[in-house]
């Protein structure tokens, strides 16, 4: 158990770390070429599709989670891997493409988290972080849907504070993971 949720902590800290770099980079460069920001948003989005994808299938082994937060991890892991494959493939999307892509996979993202705050099992600081981090997704979300193609420098500031926001909300649950574990991990005392 204490392993599992090392390897959780782990993958949350890589996952702020690379949030906050990717927020850096859109926030104090904003100038970046479609291309560029095509690239830098596809390894993010692997990454966390792939760290989604393996955070299902371990979900599928702990009996304390609920079906509908292992299939939506699983699925939303897949979708962001797709989507991540599909742009490093295709770098020379449309802007408009790019946005709806990005778009849509916040806003889902969102909802997912959100859910998963609200009706899965775990601790007041995981859930508040899941449904701050949803919330300020699905904000993003449709920010970005809404954003019109004209003002490109826009629409990379306002993916570059979700990503400044939610790296250090990513860290903060690592915290709380390593903090639980080690709670539990403790030996029970008896006089």
């Amino acid at each position: 158990m204490y392993q599992e949720a090392a390897n959780l902590s782990g993958s949350l800290v890589l996952r702020g770390v690379l949030a906050l770099l990717f927020g850096v980079a859109a926030v104090f460069w904003p100038g970046l070429t479609l291309v560029t920001l095509v690239y830098l948003f596809s390894a993010f989005i692997l990454i966390n599709g792939v760290m989604d994808l393996v955070f299902g299938l371990t979900r599928f082994v702990a009996t304390d989670q609920s079906m509908l937060t292992r299939m939506l991890t699983l699925l939303f892991g897949v979708a962001q891997v797709g989507v991540g494959v599909y742009l490093l493939r295709h770098p020379s999307v449309s802007f408009a493409t790019f946005i709806l892509l990005v778009g849509f996979t916040l806003l889902v993202r969102g909802v997912f988290e959100v859910v998963d705050g609200l009706f899965e099992d775990g601790s007041s600081m995981y859930r508040t972080v899941m449904i701050i981090g949803g919330l300020m997704a699905a904000i993003a979300g449709v920010l970005v849907l809404f954003q019109p193609e004209k003002s490109g420098v826009a629409f990379v500031w306002i993916l570059g504070v979700y990503a400044l926001i939610t790296g250090p909300l990513l860290i903060a649950l690592a915290m709380d993971v390593n903090r639980q574990a080690a709670v539990l991990a403790k030996p029970v005392r008896t006089r």
